[in-house]
């Protein structure tokens, strides 16, 4: 037999005999224990004293509410007589959410539409905030009324928290009783599998604590403290909240538990977690008890500015929102709460309610002895009456929340819950009935005397219907449509605190009216709390160590990198025409930069090569007047003038490379250079072959070879030489001529703009062809350096050779590695330099003798006799 079936014998009419029977049921989450007692009568497992209000119909529906809050101790032994313990402390909200069943009874019953010409009736108990009364009285509700065993309740709305309603919804699931919660929000109840019986009015947590991360990352909180109950309801907030504020840059501080147990320490503990944290935003998820205990603790660490979050077990608590500890280290909450709405008539239903109109009803003489103080009746329910009421008692000046109907929260849940309850058993007992049940089920309309559960909840699940206050109610799986409010709690200075509607939340949809919310600092200033600050434009994050993601340093970015925002995680390049500013906030174009003749290098190097120009002119003009002396008409005097030309080609050549480049520069400065640099080589060559040829046409048999050295020959071979360059150049710049190009390669603000040298084999050909015209003159110098001569121009030759190779050589690795104008620089350093060797080497010699040793300016001393 199934444990489900055992369940039944509770309420069985057995045989005389004794039998006790013991059934741990896991699924039960308690231990039930059967005595069957030699009678035929039938017994209920009930409460104490089966208290409860009760209304008779065609069709009962059950309520299970937490009207007290102080339970006896439970007795187990269920051999003994039953329970005459009482609950004590009756409260006022519970007690308003059961008369917004019975209003909404009797408004049903009223109703010409819904459920016309059948009577709905009720059966509420109390379960006194315990698990085990919970199940005891759904068991009790499911098995019939007390005086005939043939009535069951085939739906319950039930119960106040989510323990409870696992517990009974696991308990009434085998059997397919519906049960409908008001209150019960933890997601686990969404599961059709566990729970396929389970419905609810009430939002399931997943949309407020979602409804949290989403205002963490709205308003820049990116570290944010948790104070939960150590329960499921804190727990699985928690790791809802965790899982949305995933890759959002929001992280968790630090998380404290508090259970009911040790409530002083664990508050005094998160209190001290609080006070050191540097979270300025706090999440409390757990009961308004406890958070008055954690206030209390706050209060006496003199912890204040802390803006806290609310949910919606204790954001709409007024005994928290009135207490001057609140006010204190707690102004200005923002809380999510259960969304208010009205009741047309309630309010007066409510004011109206007196003891003299429902005798039987036992929930409003206990209110009514705590409230005036007096008995209603001949006999009193409760310890608060001390005399007799006279009878004037009324409710229209009480002012408590059993009164209070202007914003109604978990009581129109009960509403909703009792509608939802009405139009599935419309739905049922409306013919014709054209669903299927199951498969034995033949008949098409089902009868008030004759609903299975199965039958009914199937309806439930389906039910679609409009609401008297114009809402759309359906079930998604076990749930509604999630609305909440979101409250502000303000002080005016006029008055006591107050809550403020400033925004809604509607499914996972956020709606808020930031300029309407007063927060902790008393303004409309949204406080801050970050465990670093936000990088300001310019510099990016850069994760610490160990850390959370929300823990990081602020470097700067880099040369040629911008971040434009706050908060960048990282650096973006410029393009390459952009440079970042100093700021490194923005792209700016980059300052095209070249050598020019207005700063101080370029200046230098054109006096240089002015100075240049100058010495080769006065030279040229010492030469000149000089022109019939020895020294002057030794070895060809026409090829020494051609030679000081060309070395001032050379300084002058140098100039073309100052300056904007344009595309007549950069083709003129390359030619220039190379004919002028060839030009002068030449003459260099043809002076030392000359040489050779002198000396060895002395000796005997080679008279003849001068002839072929003569004035002619020499100019020819200049020529030559050079024209070899010119045709170079000329198919060079023909085909692929050097460009203007800005060196987009070399970071920096400023971009060179560069003769840029297109193709590389004529590049090549011009710079290897003066190489190899300096290499074989440098090597028949040296050849010529020992002959016999007291002024062996061979000599000087080399010397001067050996200086332009070297700095030739020197130029390819400086050239390479200078930055931008500074590698033209050095081309012009280079031309100077080897320009000036070529004139001092060879011509200051000559000069020193024309000018300063006019004696030895004689051919005798030139021959060396």
């Amino acid at each position: 037999m199934s444990w489900a079936k055992w369940i039944f014998i509770l309420w069985s009419c057995t045989a005389p005999s004794l039998l006790l029977v013991g059934l741990v049921g896991r699924q039960l989450g308690l231990q039930v224990g059967v005595q069957v007692v030699q009678t035929m009568t039938c017994s209920r497992w009930g409460t104490p004293r089966d208290q409860g209000l009760f209304e008779d119909g065609d069709v009962v529906i059950g309520g299970l509410f937490n009207l007290h809050y102080n339970p006896p101790a439970i007795n187990y032994d269920f051999t003994q007589q039953p329970y005459n313990n009482t609950c004590t402390g009756v409260q006022n909200l519970p007690l308003q959410y059961i008369y917004a069943m019975v209003f909404a009874v009797e408004e049903i019953n009223h109703s010409t539409n819904l459920l016309p010409g059948i009577k709905l009736g009720y059966h509420i108990r109390d379960n006194c905030g315990f698990p085990q009364w919970a199940s005891q009285a759904a068991l009790s509700l499911v098995g019939g009324d007390s005086t005939n065993c043939d009535k069951p309740i085939p739906l319950i709305i039930g119960c106040s928290s989510s323990v409870t309603t696992q517990t009974v919804a696991r308990i009434l699931g085998p059997l397919s009783v519906p049960l409908i919660s008001y209150t019960a929000s933890c997601p686990c109840l969404s599961d059709r599998h566990q729970y396929p019986n389970f419905f609810r009015t009430m939002a399931s947590d997943i949309y407020q604590t979602r409804a949290f991360a989403q205002l963490a990352i709205h308003f820049n909180w990116t570290w944010i403290g948790a104070v939960i109950a150590d329960n499921d309801y804190g727990r699985v907030a928690l790791k809802i909240f965790e899982e949305a504020i995933q890759g959002a840059e929001v992280c968790l501080a630090f998380v404290e538990t508090l259970q009911r147990e040790n409530i002083v320490s664990d508050a005094r503990q998160a209190a001290l977690t609080i006070q050191a944290s540097a979270a300025r935003v706090i999440l409390i998820f757990t009961w308004y008890k406890d958070v008055l205990e954690l206030f209390l603790q706050l209060d006496k660490l003199n912890v204040t500015n802390r803006q806290f979050l609310a949910s919606e077990a204790w954001s709409t608590s007024g005994d928290l929102l009135q207490n001057p500890v609140t006010s204190k280290v707690a102004a200005g909450v923002f809380g999510v709460a259960i969304r208010s709405l009205t009741i047309p008539g309630f309010g007066n239903y409510i004011r109206s309610l007196n003891p003299s109109h429902r005798p039987h009803d036992e929930f409003l003489r206990e209110f009514w002895e705590k409230e005036f103080k007096c008995s209603p009746g001949l006999t009193s329910v409760s310890s608060y009456a001390s005399k007799p009421c006279s009878g004037t008692e009324t409710l229209e000046e009480v002012q408590n929340h059993f009164t209070d109907t202007s914003k109604l929260r978990v009581t129109y849940n009960v509403y909703l819950a009792v509608y939802a309850a009405a139009h599935a058993l419309h739905s049922l007992l409306s013919c014709p009935y054209t669903d299927s049940i199951s498969e034995n089920e033949n008949s098409t309309c089902s009868f008030p005397t004759d609903i299975k559960p199965i039958e009914l909840l199937q309806h439930v699940a389906k039910i679609n219907f409009t609401t008297p206050q114009g809402e759309q109610l359906y079930f998604q799986g076990a749930d509604i449509h999630a609305k909440y409010d979101l409250l502000n709690w303000q002080n005016t200075g006029e008055g006591p605190a107050k809550f403020v509607l400033i925004g809604r939340v509607d499914g996972f949809d956020l709606h808020l009216n930031e300029s309407a919310i007063q927060w902790t600092t008393g303004s409309n200033q949204v406080p801050v709390s970050v465990c670093s600050e936000r990088c300001p434009p310019g510099t990016r994050m850069a994760p610490r160590k160990g850390q959370p993601v929300c823990c990081f340093d602020c470097i700067p970015c880099a040369d040629g990198e911008i971040s434009n925002k706050t908060g960048s995680p990282h650096c973006d390049r410029c393009p390459s025409e952009f440079w970042s500013n100093a700021k490194r906030t923005t792209c700016i174009p980059r300052q095209l930069d070249f050598l020019s003749f207005n700063e101080t290098l370029g200046i230098t190097l054109t006096a240089v090569a002015v100075s240049g120009v100058t010495v080769t002119t006065a030279v040229f003009v010492v030469f000149l007047h000089y022109r019939q002396t020895p020294m002057v008409r030794a070895n060809n005097s026409e090829l020494s003038f051609l030679l000081l030309v060309s070395i001032k080609l050379c300084f002058l050549c140098s100039l073309v490379f100052i300056g904007r480049p344009s595309d007549w520069s950069c083709r003129f400065q390359q030619a220039a250079f190379g004919i002028s640099f060839v030009l002068c080589i030449s003459c260099l060559k043809v002076k030392t072959i000359v040489v050779l040829a002198a000396f060895r046409s002395a000796r005997p048999g080679a008279e003849a070879l001068m002839k072929w050295f003569g004035p002619s020959q020499q100019r020819g071979s200049v020529f030559f030489f050079t024209c070899v360059q010119v045709i170079i150049c000329i198919i060079w710049l023909s085909i692929s001529p050097p460009v203007p190009k800005s060196d987009l390669d070399v970071p920096g603000l400023k971009v060179t703009l560069k003769c840029a040298t297109a193709s590389v084999v004529g590049f090549s050909l011009v710079l290897g062809y003066i190489g190899l015209l300096g290499c074989t003159s440098f090597l028949l110098a040296f050849l010529a350096r020992k002959l016999p001569d007291n002024f062996n121009e061979a000599k000087l030759i080399t010397f001067s050779m050996l200086i332009f190779c070297a700095v030739w050589v020197a130029f390819v690795p400086a050239y390479v590695s200078s930055p931008g104008k500074y590698a033209v620089a050095v081309e012009i350093f280079a031309i100077l330099a080897s320009s000036y060797g070529l004139l001092f080497c060879i011509f200051a010699p000559k000069c020193f003798i024309i000018l300063l040793r006019p004696e030895k300016n004689t051919k005798k001393h030139l021959m060396g006799r």
